[in-house]
């Protein structure tokens, strides 16, 4: 029985080996039948000069324009120059390993970054590497960097306030959501604190944040980072980073990759706010690769084109008509200058591409006046028309009042017998300075800004010293926000102030100073440096 019950799983196998077998040909037969035969050209090129950052290939005759190439394994690079004999390349990654002779073959795909929802919270650098310690970015999407910037008819009027919480620049300076508000000064002087306050100040508004940093020191990117993190502003930003001892061409294409970032989520319908820290670094590293590659040197060594670089780059910042879903992209982007010229060929440029500019003086800097605002020197071409009615309705005699008080400081100094009226417009203008003050990493939701600004303009403050404003203005502004909830809910929804409405908030403010008591603080003690 054991020997039958053998043989016919032996009779069985056979049968079965061959069927399947059979069924295998068949399948490969198939297969084979629906490929059809055809041979594929590779071009293929070779370094033949190789220089920091950049790299001479000839042998490629047929590359396109920011395609990317590979370079002897996994370093990468993207066509820059298209000459007739030779390619000029711009590395993406550490060139110490390569070599005249070294291979390289085309991609046939251009440079390009991923966008999407996974990237909030994220550090990463402009290809997509993670830099955070993290998990690699795992995006399902990507997008070139390089992008024609949107249609003129698929755009509409800047129209909604960006708020910064700053109260210098949303009552005397204020931006749009869409709008392009350069930020320049020298260094050291908090162009990078104001656009960090600005992205704090978002919680709460849906507007996703991107902070590119472009050849700036690790150590200033790392508390740039960690300053969003204690404030609970990483969760809606991205951080994109082309460090200072990255190539040239990673700090080149970042404000590009940031730019594609923002655009994804714009054309989702969301407001989105990108700050290029600065575009003064981004020059000088395209000035890098361009004479390297003999590109022609223009004025002050930079290339002939880089306005186009800078304007192909702000001009993506738009707002989007309704039926395009109504996003937006604000630009932030910051230059920093050299012995308070502005004249400089870089801030002229973008002076004369951006909408607006907050100038930052070095003078105010050393004064204490933190944010170091030049009111004067500052404007917002388009953002007037986004502010909120509450702000208009005291922003004319803030800035009346404040800038009477710059001419005549001047002055002051050369005579010591001044008239009543004098003594008392410099005696306001000193409280609206101390009252534009503002701590670091505190920026102000819109009811304690109305609440300060009423406050030093019907007089509130003139009986105090001008140390003690700072503090005198905290406590009022808690007062207004207790005693007029309803009013205060007016003032965001954007309805007009009327003249009894200022009169009852400079009311309150002034019993809430019925029983200020004046320390010994002296003045700016409380404040926050602004680096």
């Amino acid at each position: 029985m054991n020997r039958s019950m053998s043989s016919d799983r032996e009779d069985d196998v056979p049968v079965d080996y061959h069927r399947r077998l059979r069924d295998s040909f068949e399948l490969f037969s198939r297969v084979v039948a629906e490929q059809s035969a055809e041979i594929r050209a590779r071009e293929t090129g070779i370094i033949v000069e190789v220089q920091p950052g950049i790299a001479t290939v000839v042998g490629l005759p047929n590359v396109r324009t920011d395609e990317v190439l590979r370079f002897g394994g996994n370093r990468r690079g993207f066509a820059f120059n298209l000459d007739a004999e030779e390619v000029g390349c711009v590395l993406l990654d550490k060139s110490d390993q390569l070599q005249a002779g070294t291979r390289v073959e085309r991609t046939g795909t251009v440079l390009d970054t991923p966008v999407g929802e996974q990237l909030l919270g994220r550090v990463i650098d402009p290809i997509g590497r993670a830099l955070d310690g993290k998990r690699p970015v795992s995006a399902t999407e990507r997008l070139p960097c390089e992008r024609d910037a949107t249609p003129i008819m698929r755009r509409a009027p800047v129209s909604v306030p960006l708020q910064t919480g700053l109260k210098v620049i949303d009552a005397l300076i204020p931006i749009g959501r869409g709008q392009r508000q350069l930020v320049l000064g020298d260094r050291q002087t908090g162009k990078t604190s104001i656009a960090i306050d600005t992205i704090i100040n978002q919680r709460g508004f849906d507007v996703i944040c991107i902070y590119c940093s472009i050849g700036q020191r690790s150590t200033n990117v790392a508390r740039v980072i960690a300053s969003l993190k204690d404030n609970g502003a990483m969760d809606h930003s991205i951080v994109v980073v082309g460090a200072d001892d990255a190539p040239p061409g990673v700090q080149f294409i970042a404000p590009y990759a940031a730019t594609t970032m923002g655009e994804y989520f714009m054309e989702q319908g969301r407001d989105v706010l990108i700050v290029y820290d600065d575009l003064t670094s981004h020059a000088r590293a395209y000035r890098h690769v361009s004479l390297l590659l003999r590109r022609p040197p223009g004025r002050e060594a930079f290339p002939g084109d880089i306005f186009f670089v800078h304007s192909r780059l702000l001009e993506r910042s738009t707002h989007l008509r309704d039926e395009e879903g109504g996003g937006s992209l604000t630009a932030m982007p910051i230059v920093e200058t050299e012995a308070q010229n502005v004249s400089a060929y870089i801030p002229t440029n973008l002076i004369s591409i951006t909408d607006g500019q907050v100038y930052l003086s070095p003078q105010l800097f050393r004064k204490g006046m933190l944010p170091a605002v030049d009111v004067g020197r500052s404007v917002s071409r388009v953002g007037g028309k986004t502010q909120l009615p509450a702000y208009r309705a005291v922003a004319g005699d803030l800035r009346l009042t404040y800038s009477q008080y710059e001419e005549l400081e001047k002055f002051a100094r050369f005579s010591s017998q001044l008239d009543d009226d004098t003594r008392h417009t410099l005696e306001r203008g000193r409280r609206v300075r101390e009252t534009l003050k503002q701590r670091q990493y505190h920026p102000l939701d819109v009811p304690r800004q109305i609440a300060s600004l009423v406050a030093v303009t019907t007089g509130a403050f003139d009986g105090l010293p001008s140390s003690q404003v700072t503090r005198a203005q905290r406590v009022v502004q808690e007062q207004v926000v207790e005693e007029l909830p309803e009013l205060c809910d007016r003032i965001v929804a954007g309805q007009t102030l009327s003249s009894s409405e200022i009169e009852a908030i400079g009311e309150v403010a002034a019993r809430a100073l019925a029983d200020f008591s004046v320390d010994n603080q002296t003045p700016g003690s409380d404040l926050d440096a602004h680096a």
